[in-house]
């Protein structure tokens, strides 16, 4: 397909765009919006610290992917996934009922249930969406496909926050949350009901219910493919990465540029755009080839712009002549600032050009009977990655006792050394991958 925007009008790309989309938009409005309100209501009215009450949120969202995954890729691959994505944006509509009651009453218990409801939620939806894509797509779109779902990806997490922002400073800023996130969910739900039907991939499996025993056992079958368990260890390597830069954002905004809320805000667009713009290349320029062609640019550029931020940061020298922080207006014309700018767009686009072909490359090698449960395995790496990167900053800022700039410095360095281990391993694995897949598609013929 020439231009890849024309998947907009199949119906199979589409409705699962839109629905993934307002799926991760009203996440991103939800939990955005519970993080204002823990900041700055909740903390005083229960008398704890700020730090504690975000944390534990984090960790309540992410956790349903340690331990639900890998059974959530199982009931992908056992059923039909349209039928499937809307009986989970049901679920989406019913939760955030309980999130609207918890916010306009004040509810914090119930709102810390909706969370977790809300990541698991998240956890069963995932391994539907990227199993679905090379089953609807074709061999030319599935890059494609993947750079636009990346995009989509990226720029709802960014207006999300955007919109969560701006929903908490209007007048009664809990009611409008409330009714946003509700009407958000029965919007996803419509656009699900457009997806079409797309057959179970192995309607006979049986269904192990012990999320224990469940996960071990797909990480096992994860590691008897090398290719994609690498290709799979560089996917979550992404999450870290992008989790220790986005997560410093606001306090290197706020203490070293001595921005406020509206440059932050400009930061987090600089990077998703990048990513999105990175990510819409991918198809141009691998010529619609599933290839790791563009990985080692993305590897050098994460590592390249991480460093230079670095010495950009360390270079800028921002006269503050009084105690108001400044705008995005009052940074552009200062010297060095330009330079920050451009490292936090280009780490983006670097992330583009980094995680569109991994994507594509899972998608397409996993076995098509397990693809679901790959996918599954996936998410289970992605959120141990992404803990880990919050201890890591931790060490690094804290125990070690080194400032922003370093930590980016450090991070740069460390994904130059995993980046050049991660292609050499993928390189050497491939070929069996593609041996099993023509194997696999022979069988499945035959």
């Amino acid at each position: 397909m020439a231009n890849q925007f024309q998947l907009f009008k199949r119906r199979r790309f589409s409705a699962m765009f839109f629905t993934q989309f307002l799926g991760a938009f009203n996440d991103n409005i939800f939990k955005q919006a519970l993080i204002l309100v823990l900041t700055y209501t909740a903390a005083s009215q229960l008398g704890m610290e700020v730090s504690i009450l975000n944390n534990l949120a984090a960790m309540l969202f992410i956790l349903p992917y340690f331990l639900f995954s890998a059974l959530a890729g199982q009931i992908a691959d056992k059923f039909e996934k349209s039928k499937l994505t809307r009986l989970i944006k049901l679920l989406e509509i019913s939760i955030m009922i309980i999130a609207a009651v918890g916010f306009v009453f004040e509810w914090y218990a119930l709102l810390f249930v909706a969370l977790f409801l809300m990541g698991t939620q998240s956890t069963f939806f995932g391994p539907i969406k990227y199993a679905y894509l090379p089953q609807a797509m074709k061999e030319d779109e599935l890059v494609g496909a993947n750079g636009l779902f990346q995009m989509g990806t990226s720029l709802a997490i960014l207006l999300g926050m955007i919109i969560a922002g701006v929903l908490t400073q209007i007048t009664q800023p809990l009611f409008w949350i409330s009714v946003t996130v509700l009407f958000v969910a029965a919007i996803g739900y419509f656009a699900a009901r457009f997806i079409p039907t797309m057959p179970a991939m192995q309607p006979d499996l049986k269904i192990n219910w012990n999320i224990f025993t469940t996960s071990m056992a797909t990480v096992r079958y994860l590691y008897s493919l090398p290719f994609l368990f690498f290709v799979i260890l560089g996917n979550s390597w992404f999450w870290f990465y992008g989790a220790t830069f986005l997560t410093q954002t606001p306090e290197f905004s706020k203490v070293i540029l001595h921005g406020d809320e509206s440059v932050v805000i400009f930061l987090l667009t600089l990077f998703s755009v990048g990513v999105s713009i990175g990510s819409l290349l991918c198809k141009s320029l691998t010529k619609n080839q599933v290839s790791l062609r563009l990985l080692p640019f993305g590897i050098a550029g994460l590592s390249i712009f991480a460093i230079d931020l670095y010495f950009s940061l360390s270079g800028l020298n921002i006269d503050v002549n009084t105690e108001a922080l400044l705008g995005i207006g009052d940074l552009w014309g200062m010297s060095g600032s330009w330079r920050v700018f451009a490292d936090l767009f280009f780490l983006g686009f670097s992330g583009g050009l980094y995680i569109v072909p991994l994507y594509a490359s899972m998608q397409a090698y996993a076995p098509k009977s397990h693809r679901a449960r790959i996918v599954g395995a996936n998410n289970i790496f992605n959120a141990i990655f992404m803990v880990s990167s919050a201890i890591f900053s931790i060490v690094v800022l804290n125990a070690l006792g080194l400032t922003l700039p370093q930590l980016f410095l450090v991070t740069g360095i460390l994904n130059l050394v995993f980046g050049v281990f991660l292609y050499l391993k993928l390189n050497k694995h491939i070929k069996q991958a593609v041996i099993q897949t023509h194997d696999d598609e022979r069988n499945r013929q035959d």
